[in-house]
């Protein structure tokens, strides 16, 4: 009973990103999500992984590995697409701010 309710909670934090990554993705605007609380729950993530590892607890580390790609995509997102604009570096020509 205790793997059945493990694994129904890793699927429900897996899961739980995924409609952020398709509204930042659907609407290329990242302005309404909270920067540090993405950075400090990649930071838990990081942690879990580190104590999985640790502890030799793999169904922890594959669950948290799982979560800390989905969450660093959505950091990665808000960096994309911070102020509903994507972020072009300073040097980047015309042509390739089309692009974006």
């Amino acid at each position: 009973m205790a793997d059945v309710i493990g694994t129904g909670a890793a699927l429900c934090s897996m899961a739980s990103f995924v409609p952020q990554i398709t509204k930042i993705v659907r609407e290329r605007d990242a302005s309404s999500v909270s920067l540090r609380m993405y950075a400090v729950t990649v930071a838990g993530f990081s942690l879990w992984i580190a104590y999985g590892v640790l502890s030799r607890a793999w169904p922890v580390v594959g669950a948290n590995v799982v979560c800390l790609i989905l969450s660093a995509t959505i950091l990665a997102l808000k960096w994309r697409f911070a102020q509903g604009k994507p972020l072009v570096p300073a040097g980047m020509s015309e042509g390739a701010r089309d692009v974006l």
